[in-house]
């Protein structure tokens, strides 16, 4: 047996098992999207309970009027809004004091305070709010977090069971109008929520957003309260991750809200995802280390180079088709329009991410709201 036979059978080998792999995964997350698709709002919910909505907020937007404003007009019949900005001439004031005047009925509070307890501003940001929530209820959303009226109602009903420590939401991108914005956009439909929606079909519940966390305020309590996040990047994981080590459930919430996506250049979206990557990377190494088979487009392409045969162009095209599938899916469950020349922007996608995964394996290093941290040990800043 020569040395150059041995080499070429663990080249066909090695490209049929990245076929096999990509192309399983394809079809796997296929599934599990179906069968978070079906999941059905029943219109029932226990007695609504006061709630407190938390909205930290740095700077403006063109959308942020219009994201802060659908938490001004829900359903729910008892809440307060407390919005929270670190300087006394941050932008966003002009836009809550616009939703003050427009809403004179709802009971909005604004929190100004510069005190900074830790290497997460957005930590210190809430610390310094919550002093001001009326309610034992709590809601945390990001500030570029658009919702549906009846959306406080259906987030908050799981709270009412005691063994919930947690209530979070999957989120699909509303893109801005650059190109750039658009791919960002299928980063988290395409490939982020369909990772989600498989880790939660298989039984696991290590997970929790920054779109939505709701939670009473005993368990925030019981888990040291805001301040054991303070130095943490990936804050809102661990609020969930210390609720989970002290016997309280995470709830995926049936909502699905909406997230801006806003950039405009490929150095800003390649920087924003790559800070997402490591934080994963930070939480969850062992499986971020095998994540490459996520990225369908270029794996196929590469396996059918390293073992063209019947065999893998078999399932390179089920692969590929799941894929294509998985794409179209998405659209309908984020409640946009169609945008057909879209499917076009998966192999771009797609390599995109591989690049980006591949950079992030090199590094811990990220750049937050003008910080550089580490992703490392939770996310504590050098």
């Amino acid at each position: 047996m020569s040395l150059s036979w041995i080499i070429t059978a663990i080249i066909h080998g090695l490209g049929i098992g990245l076929v096999f792999a990509a192309a399983g995964y394809a079809c796997v997350a296929l599934w599990a999207v179906l069968k978070g698709a079906r999941a059905t709002h029943s219109g029932k919910h226990a007695a609504t309970r006061p709630v407190t909505v938390l909205k930290p907020l740095h700077g403006t937007d063109a959308r942020l009027y219009d994201n802060l404003r659908s938490f001004c007009v829900q359903a729910h019949p008892d809440y307060q809004l407390v919005f929270g900005v670190r300087e006394a001439d941050d932008p966003a004031i002009a836009v809550v004091t616009q939703l003050r005047s427009e809403f004179p009925q709802r009971a909005i509070a604004l929190a100004v305070d510069s005190r900074v307890y830790g290497a997460n501003l957005k930590v210190s940001n809430l610390l310094n709010m919550l002093p001001h929530a009326q309610h034992d209820w709590l809601v945390l959303a990001d500030a570029d977090i658009s919702v549906a009226a009846d959306y406080l109602t259906r987030v908050t009903a799981p709270l009412a069971d005691p063994g919930v420590g947690i209530v979070t939401c999957l989120y699909h991108g509303i893109p801005g109008p650059s190109f750039w914005s658009r791919l960002g956009r299928l980063f988290i439909d395409d490939w982020f929520a369909p990772s989600v929606r498989l880790s939660h079909a298989f039984g696991s519940t290590r997970f929790a957003f920054g779109s939505t966390i709701a939670l009473r305020r005993d368990a925030l309590q019981a888990i040291g309260g805001f301040e054991a996040l303070r130095d943490m990047l990936a804050d809102d994981f661990w609020l969930g991750e210390r609720t989970r080590q002290a016997g309280l459930r995470t709830v995926l919430s049936e909502v699905v809200v909406g997230t801006d996506v806003g950039e405009s250049q490929l150095k800003d979206l390649w920087a924003h995802e790559l800070r997402w990557l490591r934080t994963i990377r930070s939480i969850a190494p062992a499986g971020f280390a095998v994540t490459f088979v996520c990225f369908t487009s270029p794996l196929l392409l590469l396996g059918l180079c390293l073992a063209p045969g019947a065999i893998t162009a078999g399932l390179a095209v089920l692969g590929g088709g799941a894929r294509v599938l998985l794409h179209f899916l998405q659209r309908r469950t984020s409640d946009l329009a169609f945008a057909w020349h879209e499917v076009l922007l998966i192999p771009l996608r797609d390599a995109l991410l591989l690049m980006e995964w591949a950079v992030a394996l090199a590094g811990w290093q990220v750049k937050w709201r003008g910080q550089v941290m580490h992703a490392r040990g939770g996310g504590s800043a050098p």
